[in-house]
């Protein structure tokens, strides 16, 4: 755009096909794929989702088919290879997590979550968890390898201990002390705690957390981000714990979170005068509608695939329910409007792929749980010692037992 391209690695969120004259014959025409990396997209955002979701289910593919012939071919390895390098090259940032402009995810609307939002966190985990299992071994991957081992490290630590909030984990930040120039500061982003709003401190269960959508210098984004909480499970970005009171959460709050359709992408909705400064005033994206607090059905497949893994179909089952008595007819749009979701959005499209494919793909999985493994991943323990190494040293005070790593990912 205006002369200038992004780096090598980034994948089209969508093509167009272009009907163009085949070479050698004035008279005939063929049909191309038209790759659009940003450059058509509304506000010009490059969609640094599509890549992470392409390896996620390139290694889905392979695990459900038994096919590895396509991962281990060698274009398919450069565009990998390609990929990695692009979110793993150094920059400013003194986080692991990566750094985007607002609109880079299925949020592809601007809604405040620039910086360092979960859910490109939770997938680029992912991916580098899957990148990691399909990367054929030669002398070229040695360092990308260990660039990835010791980013998961870090990418793990850095979500796990300053995204989470509780209620115990609330109640510290509302007792933090500000302006800690020191090394060891507990307040290590300078949070303000007249951050925590009003509705946070009465919406907050007793039981239950979640992962908040941003973390930046002197912010905190406490809004629930449902994708990337629920990848988070998935990818074991989560704890055993940190997953299992998620989902208390989305239990003890469905009547906000799922109410008459599941499952809102985000919650709660920017209104009055925050709506019209983060979000331009977005005639879209007004509260309780489209990405801001409006409810995906699409959403729907994630969610089953989190409650799998945790043991907790139920929770999916009832959702399923609850989609099942309007989505086919409504005619399967692609959201819901308000706060209960009981109006189809405002400027919905109806008989969405996607609305169909969240369905389907949630009751094949409930029929068939054991088909969830092809995208999930199970925790790591080396990672997991050298993440625990990390919490003792930024808190000492943590002391509990663990078994030793037989190796060490930190170079």
């Amino acid at each position: 755009m205006d002369c200038h391209s992004p780096g090598q690695g980034l994948m089209p969120a969508s093509f167009k096909v272009r009907t163009v004259p085949r070479d050698g014959d004035d008279d005939a025409t063929e049909d191309i794929l038209d790759p659009d990396f940003g450059e058509a997209a509304i506000g010009r955002v490059a969609p640094v989702d599509s890549g992470l979701w392409w390896i996620i289910l390139l290694r889905a593919y392979g695990k459900f088919t038994g096919d590895l012939s396509v991962q281990e071919r060698t274009d398919v390895q450069t565009g990998i290879k390609m990929i990695l390098k692009l979110c793993l090259a150094d920059g400013f940032d003194m986080f692991p997590t990566l750094l985007v402009t607002d609109g880079s995810c299925m949020i592809d609307r601007r809604m405040g979550i620039h910086g360092h939002p979960l859910e490109i966190q939770a997938l680029f985990y992912s991916a580098l968890r899957c990148a990691r299992e399909m990367l054929t071994p030669e002398d070229g991957s040695a360092d990308l390898i260990r660039a990835m081992n010791n980013r998961l490290i870090a990418l793990s630590f850095h979500i796990r201990e300053y995204y989470w909030v509780d209620m115990k984990k609330l109640n510290e930040i509302y007792r933090y002390k500000t302006e800690e120039y020191s090394y060891d500061a507990v307040n290590k982003f300078n949070i303000y705690p007249d951050q925590i709003s009003t509705w946070l401190v009465e919406w907050m269960p007793d039981r239950g957390g979640y992962f908040i959508g941003n973390l930046q210098p002197a912010h905190m984004d406490f809004r629930f981000f449902s994708l990337g909480n629920l990848w988070s499970i998935v990818c074991n970005l989560a704890t055993e714990e940190q997953s299992d009171a998620v989902l208390d959460l989305i239990e003890a709050k469905w009547n906000d979170l799922v109410a008459d359709m599941p499952l809102k992408i985000c919650y709660p909705a920017l209104e009055g005068q925050e709506w019209q400064i983060i979000t331009g005033s977005d005639p879209k994206n007004t509260p309780w509608s489209y990405h801001n607090g409006g409810s995906w059905p699409t959403l729907l497949w994630q969610l089953t695939v989190a409650c799998i893994k945790m043991n907790r179909p139920e929770l999916a089952r009832k959702a399923v329910v609850v989609a099942e008595k309007r989505l086919s007819r409504d005619g399967w749009p692609e959201y819901y409007d308000t706060k209960r979701a009981r109006f189809i959005g405002k400027q919905a499209r109806l008989y969405q792929t996607w609305s169909i494919a969240g369905y389907l793909v949630s009751k094949l999985l409930l029929r068939n749980p054991e088909f969830a493994k092809i995208l999930t991943c199970e925790e790591d323990m080396e990672l997991l010692d050298a993440c625990y190494c990390l919490l003792l040293e930024a808190n000492p005070k943590r002391k509990r037992a663990r078994k030793k790593a037989s190796k060490s990912y930190i170079v």
